[in-house]
């Protein structure tokens, strides 16, 4: 089986080239990411817990999906193909917006993402990949920030570090529908 590749980008996600997903992690090289967030029509975000035996952060709460497009793939095309691969499903997306992050893990690893953040709304009953997804549950928003407050230890880096970003999108969203 091939190493899956990563593209790597600089601080303004231009193309610098590939690298395999592994050694991006191993050598904490900057690459292109995303991250979806998926919303009922009550307004409840659509956790995931993530598989236990992921290589990083496993048994840990996080948003909707998340991953990488691979070389020559766009972004959106590959946060859509992921959400059927991981959970089963389908939805319209759209980009919210764009951060970057740097989190070292326990066991030696480094995300260095540039993470495009895409939100949709969607009442479909997931059907999780188990490869991928241990679990998932709805939460509403007040109650995740209590969470991520009082319980961190359960809930991946990026989540911490782009959630007061997401909510801020999320209540414009909700006062402009």
């Amino acid at each position: 089986m091939i190493e899956e590749e990563v593209i790597l980008v600089d601080h303004s996600d231009r193309f610098l080239g590939t690298m395999p997903k592994l050694q991006a992690h191993i050598e904490g090289k900057l690459h292109r990411a995303f991250s979806i967030f998926i919303f009922n029509r009550a307004g409840e975000l659509l956790l995931q817990q993530r598989a236990f035996d992921k290589y990083h952060s496993a048994g840990k709460w996080t948003n909707t999906c998340c991953s990488h497009p691979r070389p020559g793939e766009e972004t959106i095309a590959a946060a859509k193909r992921r959400l059927k691969e991981e959970m089963g499903m389908e939805c319209e997306i759209h980009p919210v917006f764009s951060f970057s992050y740097l989190a070292e893990f326990e066991n030696g690893l480094t995300e260095n993402e540039y993470d495009h953040v895409y939100f949709g709304v969607s009442d479909v009953i997931p059907q999780p990949n188990p490869v991928e997804v241990a679990a998932f549950s709805y939460i509403n928003m007040e109650k995740l920030q209590n969470n991520l407050i009082h319980e961190e230890e359960k809930y991946t880096e990026w989540l911490k570090i782009c959630f007061k970003e997401v909510i801020v999108h999320h209540k414009k969203e909700q006062t402009n529908e």
